[in-house]
């Protein structure tokens, strides 16, 4: 059984770990059953085989001393191997560490630089070769996402041809929930895969409109390109905000979200009839949607519809004009204005205008592909969770569990043991799952050079006192979308809580996954506290046409909420302007 809360060892060779990036999945600690069948089980050898496929090493570069080289859990909160994130970096032709840590971990102040960990062995003019070669055939070059639809029809099929969980035997439940190992590790492999293309390509991009003399127009280049599945929950939630403006409808979101799904099933009016059905087929297509939905144990907008219900009501008061479709217009139109800009200051090179156009096609393809893969894979976790939860609802029933979720305490090794007798666990799930939730209150490094530090050295959320932000004081962070504009701060932690953000409102957040998505379309600007220009919040932004600035430390806790502040997407500036 692994050590819990879990903290794995860690890389003597390879030695910098980050949150960066890999907060924005998984903001919270993860649990011991998505530890050991999940999450992190399937995604750290999918890393790695992403790793060799990529052609930058082979496997005997990984250290055999440690169990996880790129994914391993510190006080149970999941980091990324930076260390080797930058080797990447360095052995792909024409990116390096630099625009590695840029590209995928926005700006980290006080990180080491890569020169002080820099290894003999580490460029290789062979692997170099192999990686240009990569580089060139499979990201540069790739016309379509062919194996990224084959993996989406792969588990659409499973999802369709789900079991009736209730009608299985406690034994065919655990064997569902541990079957998918190969699928997931696929799954994995492809999503970074497409992650570590997007950066190649968004750094292609950047390249060019650098040597154009029009850095600023990197990012438009890739707004707005459309066929973004994370943005696909907000044109659906959008429809259903339209529909929840009529009378009959209207009504019962004015008696509260509380309960409202009851009241939509309760009713038989023809139009709310015709609303709830629009919901449950939204609904059905995206169940596994929801905050942090790559932890088992999070709740989802399938398990639990007041969760979109919130965002709806809230999109209900926003103006037509703010539509999804009506943004992402607009982004698009300054993609193509931007497009044609480049293509003017080129033309007279022949080189250089073929440079652009494969850089062009290939950063907005491998972002599309990224969000896929994301998605896919989010669709396929659910299938976990939901056999997890039905075995969870029968050791309530037969008194062994407390609730559905101490499921999720269980590791992997243990599920055997806990069929055979699950009275004999309630103890241990009682006492992990309050330890689990402890961990909330934790606030893990941001950055971890050779050993983490134990717990007891962490600092907690719950004593953490801020500085709030003065009245012409300016936040610097990174671009994520370009844009200026004005609105009311409206710091936002948790993404089950929608109800403060009103329409022309900047939200300011953590850190943003899928789930956050539909907040934007009411916002007129992002801001986060940590990310990168290929980060969730940066590439939904310029879909929807508003500017973001990620890697806005601790935004969270200067900005008053409430606050009238200036976003300027294109410096990455956040200036207080009044408190």
């Amino acid at each position: 059984m692994t050590e819990w809360p879990i903290f794995d060892s860690t890389s003597k060779t390879f030695p910098l770990y980050s949150r960066a990036n890999v907060g924005e999945i998984f903001p919270d600690p993860i649990s011991p059953l998505n530890a050991s069948v999940g999450f992190q089980e399937n995604l750290e050898p999918g890393w790695q085989d992403a790793f060799v496929a990529c052609k930058v090493w082979d496997r005997d570069l990984y250290d055999t001393d440690v169990e996880r080289n790129v994914l391993p859990a510190f006080g149970s909160y999941l980091y990324i191997n930076m260390s080797l994130m930058r080797l990447f970096g360095v052995r792909v032709p024409g990116m390096g560490a630099e625009a590695v840590d840029l590209q995928y971990f926005g700006d980290m102040p006080g990180i080491p630089s890569y020169e002080s960990e820099k290894r003999d062995f580490d460029e290789d003019p062979a692997f170099s070769e192999k990686a240009g070669q990569w580089l060139m055939e499979e990201v540069l070059l790739a016309q379509d996402l062919a194996a990224y639809d084959a993996d989406r029809a792969e588990v659409r099929k499973i999802r369709a041809d789900r079991p009736d969980l209730a009608s299985l035997t406690d034994e065919e439940l655990v064997d569902r929930l541990t079957s998918f190992a190969d699928v997931q590790r696929r799954l994995f492999q492809h999503h970074i895969e497409s992650s570590l293309k997007s950066g190649v390509g968004l750094g292609a991009i950047s390249q060019v409109a650098a040597a154009v003399g029009k850095p600023e127009l990197a990012l438009a280049l890739v707004s707005g390109i459309g066929d973004v599945d994370s943005a696909g929950p907000s044109n659906g939630l959008w429809e259903l905000s339209r529909k929840a403006r009529n009378a009959p409808v209207a009504a019962l979101f004015d008696q509260g979200v509380g309960g409202l799904y009851a009241r939509l099933v309760d009713s038989t009016d023809p139009e709310v009839v015709a609303f709830r059905e629009a919901l449950d087929a939204f609904l059905a297509e995206w169940d596994f949607r929801g905050p942090a939905e790559w932890e088992l144990r999070a709740l989802t907008w399938g398990l639990k519809p007041e969760l979109a219900l919130h965002t709806v009501d809230r999109m209900r008061g926003v103006d037509d004009s703010e539509a999804p479709s009506v943004k992402n217009a607009q982004r698009s139109s300054d993609r193509e204005a931007a497009t044609k800009a480049v293509r003017e200051l080129v033309a007279a090179d022949e080189e250089a205008a073929g440079q652009f156009e494969v850089a062009l096609n290939a950063a907005a393809l491998w972002l599309r592909g990224r969000e896929r893969s994301r998605t896919t894979s989010a669709m396929m976790v659910h299938e976990l969770r939901l056999p997890a939860l039905e075995l969870g609802r029968r050791g309530v029933d037969a008194g062994h569990l407390d609730d559905a979720k101490q499921i999720f305490m269980l590791f992997a090794d243990e599920l055997p043991s806990y069929l055979n007798d699950p009275g004999a666990y309630t103890k241990t799930l009682r006492d992990r799952e309050k330890t689990y939730l402890e961990l909330f209150d934790y606030e893990p490094p941001f950055v971890v050079v050779g050993e983490a530090p134990p717990l007891s050295e962490w600092k907690r959320r719950s004593d953490k006192s801020h500085i709030k932000a003065l009245v012409g004081e300016v936040i610097q962070g990174v671009s994520g979308c370009t844009g200026v504009t004005r609105g009311r701060a409206r710091v936002l932690t948790d993404p089950n809580d929608p109800s403060a953000l009103e329409p022309g409102d900047i939200l300011v957040a953590p850190i943003t996954d899928p789930s956050w998505t539909p907040l934007f379309v009411a916002a007129s600007a992002v801001v986060v506290d940590v990310g990168a220009p290929f980060s969730h919040a940066a590439i939904v932004s310029r879909e929807l046409g508003i500017p973001c600035v990620v890697s806005a430390t601790d935004a969270t806790g200067r900005i008053p909420d409430g606050a009238l502040i200036e976003v300027d997407g294109t410096t990455a500036t956040v200036t207080i302007v009044e408190g």
